[in-house]
């Protein structure tokens, strides 16, 4: 029996998504989380084989929880269900090691398919997605990308070096590395952009 997790932060789609799993003979839905925290807490407890991520959940989303398994060792296979072809999502998936990224308006037949798929050590990715993806490439480095999230977290300068253990004057270099290869005026446009293409 395979024991499945579903994070997912609309109750409706969770629920339908958790009752049609529940239908196939070699499935079980063991939990439903409506968030990235209670999913992680879920995942501990309940150890399932497959957890199935949205991208766009509170608290923590689909990529971040996916990346903290990775991080953990976790033997859960992470699948990802989005409504979203942006090329940084895909990116950030692929480096924490999902073993799917599908389409959430795809048929349940697809989605049972394709967490017995990863069972078995297959990766199945939507072509729909790839097809978006290979449209842009993300510019900036993980240094480059985690201090553009704490910047866009409302963090200071000051405190963004505290926290990287950097010198004020190299956080500043990389504000300004970032907004010249992403091409904008400023801080806030790079946040802007760089949080629409799911870099950050």
């Amino acid at each position: 029996m395979i024991r499945i997790i579903i994070a997912e932060d609309q109750r409706m789609l969770r629920g339908a998504l958790g009752q049609l799993l529940d239908l196939e003979d070699d499935m079980e839905v063991v939990g439903q989380a409506s968030d990235g925290i209670e999913a992680l807490r879920l995942i501990e407890s309940e150890v399932p084989d497959v957890c199935l991520l949205d991208i766009e959940m509170p608290r923590k989303s689909g990529l971040e929880v996916a990346e903290e398994l990775k991080r953990s060792g976790s033997k859960c296979r992470v699948v990802i269900l989005t409504t979203f072809a942006r090329p940084g999502y895909f990116e950030r998936a692929v480096d924490a090691g999902v073993y799917g990224y599908l389409l959430k308006d795809g048929p349940i037949e697809e989605l049972a398919e394709a967490i017995r798929d990863v069972m078995t050590g297959k990766r199945r990715v939507a072509e729909e997605l790839i097809f978006e993806v290979r449209k842009e490439t993300n510019p900036l480095s993980e240094r480059e990308r985690e201090v553009l999230r704490l910047v866009a977290g409302g963090k200071s300068i000051k405190e963004i070096a505290a926290d990287l253990y950097l010198s004020t004057g190299t956080v500043r270099n990389y504000m300004s590395d970032m907004i010249s290869k992403l091409e904008v005026k400023n801080r806030i446009e790079a946040i802007n952009k760089a949080q629409k293409h799911g870099w950050i």
